[in-house]
């Protein structure tokens, strides 16, 4: 093409990119105004409805609340989990891949541009041989000189050679937004999995806590069963012996012969459960079943709780639970996915380029007048696609309505869950002050009964049930305090915390 014609087709390229350009500034669908407001009394509100009087006090919890228990053992059980717990690092995985998928997203907006290069060499059939045959005829002379030609044009044929580089680019304008509301909506999605990491995070800390509580109730239980069992043994020695000199009857004997098979049954569930939750605390911590036995399996005491737990407001709830961060970012998520296909309605302008050099000799490719270039913006609009873009617009907005539900649904579902942990660990403190009264009163009551059977003013009827009492007493107490460590756990869980950032930093350093 002449080079007068090139200039002419410059202005009018030249117009369209800065027409374009200026246009990139308009974004179609609706903009993210932030999640509704829900139960705003509550919400808002000094603290919670159900928090107990005198067991808890206003102020920010601890996130690592665990340490608040000050049981060593815990706390590295807690760190195993959060560092080898397989659903943690799946978490963690899901967390790399929506990242990924932002930054794909983010490079939709940069040109794609390829090189190629080619080299072309071919021969083509020597005609003149075809055409010997027919030319036999013709006079010795003539024959000659053909030949003679022939000869030279054979010899002066070589084969056809071309060679080529060059670029190709194309980068579509994004005039209505449609590439901007995609990255909007990836980077909310990975905001909404970095929140579902956490709360994997919070969960597998709770989970812990309680299995760890679990076998410190039952490794107690176990031994005050083997220590009554041992109790019992000794009296039905002693009623035996009495026995034997008459002074007792065979039913007392039977008496304790049950008393003790009782006692002794109890015991079989609790060695059953023990291992039970040894082999879960292993599994949580990303290690075979068996694994911390040896590191578990002598009894200690449960955790003790901190003398007062402090407990955030309701607002901080809607910052500190991980899931309802997680409802709120996948609500902006939908909300842009609805100016993406919005964005499909109208044109699409793309600018295409090529720039390179073609020879025939590969010394000849940086010559000037090798060189060769083309660009030109691509128009594409699909005006009749029967109203496919619409339905995925209608989609989008039922996607979003049903995320705001969502959303909704989780705010509610946190506010009960605090309030619901708040009334149960108050209450739990209240039935352990009781059974802490029950318990001593059964001791003392044990202990005068023992007194009276020895100087015979009681039966050995009476005896048993002042026995079978204290020991119900002691395990109830210990099953008591269990549970409210538990919830004091599960409160910790309803607010939110146990996590951090450094799992999402640790994802994204393995990317």
């Amino acid at each position: 093409m002449p080079m007068t014609r090139l200039r002419h087709l410059r202005l009018p390229v030249s117009a369209a990119v800065v027409a374009t350009t200026m246009l990139a500034g308009c974004t179609v669908g609706p903009d993210y105004r932030g999640a509704p407001d829900v139960a705003g009394g509550a919400i808002h509100a000094r603290s919670f409805v159900r928090a107990p009087a005198n067991v808890v006090e206003p102020g920010p919890s601890p996130s690592r609340w665990w340490e608040a228990l000050n049981d060593p053992q815990l706390n590295t059980l807690i760190n195993q989990a959060l560092k080898n717990n397989p659903d943690l690092h799946a978490a963690q995985a899901r967390l790399r891949q929506s990242r990924a998928q932002l930054q794909q997203q983010r490079a939709a907006q940069a040109p794609t541009v390829s090189a190629d290069a080619a080299a072309l060499r071919m021969r083509s059939p020597d005609l003149s041989s075809l055409e010997g045959s027919s030319q036999q005829s013709s006079s010795s002379s003539q024959s000659t000189g053909q030949n003679a030609q022939t000869s030279g044009t054979s010899q002066g044929r070589g084969p056809l050679q071309f060679y080529t580089a060059g670029f190709d680019a194309s980068w579509e304008i994004d005039i209505f937004g449609g590439t901007r509301r995609a990255i909007e909506a990836a980077s909310a999605q990975a905001e909404a999995v970095d929140a579902d990491l956490a709360d994997t995070q919070v969960s597998l800390a709770a989970e812990v806590a309680q299995a760890y509580i679990d076998l410190r109730s039952e490794q107690q239980r176990l031994a005050l069963a083997n220590q009554s069992a041992a109790l019992e043994q000794k009296t039905l020695d002693l009623i035996r012996q009495q026995r034997a000199r008459g002074v007792v009857p065979d039913a007392d004997v039977e008496r304790q012969t049950t008393q003790v098979e009782n006692t002794k049954a109890t015991l079989i569930p609790l060695d059953e459960q023990i291992t039970e939750s040894l082999d879960q605390l292993a599994v949580l911590t990303g290690q075979a079943p068996g694994a911390l036995d040896q590191q578990l399996s002598t009894p200690a005491p449960l955790p003790v709780l901190p003398t007062s737990v402090s407990v955030s407001d309701p607002a901080a709830l809607l910052k500190q639970r991980p899931d309802i961060r997680a409802a709120e970012r996948r609500l902006a998520a939908s909300t842009a996915q609805i100016g993406q296909h919005e964005a499909d309605l109208f044109p699409k302008v793309n600018l295409l380029g090529y720039i390179g050099t073609d020879a025939a000799d590969p010394g000849h490719l940086m010559r000037k007048s090798a060189f060769t270039w083309l660009g030109a913006p691509y128009l594409q609009w699909d005006v009749l696609d029967f109203g496919r873009t619409r339905g995925q617009i209608r989609q989008a907005k039922a996607g979003r309505e049903e995320a705001e539900a969502n959303y909704t649904q989780t705010v509610l579902a946190a506010l009960q869950d605090a309030n619901n942990a708040l009334s149960r660990y108050g209450h739990q403190r209240e039935s352990v002050a009781r059974l802490q009264t029950i318990e001593a009163s059964a001791d003392r009551s044990s202990t005068l009964m023992r007194q009276r059977y020895a100087a015979g003013a009681s039966s050995l009827i009476d005896l048993l049930d002042t026995e079978r009492l204290q020991f119900n007493a002691q395990q109830n107490l210990v099953q008591g305090n269990a549970q409210l460590i538990k919830d004091f756990v599960s409160l910790q869980k309803s607010l939110g915390l146990g996590w951090s950032s450094e799992q999402a930093t640790t994802a994204q350093a393995r990317e």
